[in-house]
């Protein structure tokens, strides 16, 4: 279990101080998938920051990849971001790229690994046996390269999400949000630098949408990473460290750029 600060309506992990990456989890995804980056970069003089996304809190008219989008803005105002790293993951590579459009005062660089916003073949578009418990422990096993990565407790965290009435349909709304709000006139107009950091084996995210975040994003890089999924720096903590580390170590950062009051 992490601590959580609470700063209004707002939750999040921190640790650390100095360049804020701020991480955004996917649809599926928790605080925890983080784990390896909030236990390293606080060690290199970073300020780690997780925000728990209000997935299942925003009334179901309003709950779309949009709206997540603007809490999260609002969530680095009212903590006093002036610039961060965005790292996303799936749908949080997404909502990354949303405000790193909008709000280039905010965003000084963006991660992206598995990120949805070109296409997704999600997970959470349809639950056909959603009370079927192998069925849902298979679709888990598939976001990774290595079946085991999916533990029980994962499965079961799964489980207990399409399987819960509101949870469910909210997850059915933010997913199909996402799958509309394409953003393949929009990359071209963001220029901060970008680290695409992904697995090979990414069924969800595959290959060629990776090479085509490359393509559009006028200042992007993009890395590998062998025998991996949907979800590298839970798959290959290490490796996709070492990346993360070397990208962000070219940049100069400057305490002034970076201010936060927490």
């Amino acid at each position: 279990m992490f601590n959580l600060n609470k700063e209004k309506k707002f939750s999040y992990i921190k640790k650390g101080k100095g360049h804020p990456l701020i991480l955004l989890h996917g649809l599926m995804g928790g605080l925890s998938n983080f784990k390896a980056l909030l236990d390293f970069f606080p060690k290199k003089g970073y300020k780690v920051i997780i925000p728990s996304l209000p997935l299942y809190n925003m009334p179901l008219l309003l709950t779309n990849i949009y709206n997540i989008s603007k809490y999260i803005t609002k969530f680095l105002m009212e903590i006093g971001i002036k610039k961060a790293t965005l790292i996303g993951n799936s749908l949080g590579g997404h909502i990354a790229l949303i405000i790193a459009k909008k709000r280039i005062d905010l965003v000084h660089s963006v991660v992206l690994t598995g990120s949805s916003g070109l296409f997704e073949k999600a997970f959470g578009y349809a639950f056909p046996k959603r009370e079927n418990y192998e069925y849902i422990r298979k679709k888990s096993q598939e976001v990774f390269y290595d079946p085991n990565i999916a533990t029980k407790e994962l499965v079961d965290e799964v489980f207990h999400i399409v399987n819960d009435k509101k949870k469910g349909i909210k997850t059915l709304y933010i997913a199909k949000s996402a799958m509309k709000y394409n953003m393949s006139k929009d990359l071209s107009v963001i220029q901060q630098p970008i680290c695409l950091i992904w697995g090979k084996q990414d069924h969800v995210t595959p290959p060629e949408i990776a090479k085509e975040f490359h393509r559009l994003l006028p200042h992007s890089e993009l890395h590998w990473i062998d025998k991996c999924g949907h979800v590298p720096m839970m798959e290959h903590p290490k490796i996709f460290i070492e990346i993360l580390e070397k990208w962000l170590s070219k940049f100069d950062f400057n305490y002034e750029d970076y201010f936060c009051k927490i």
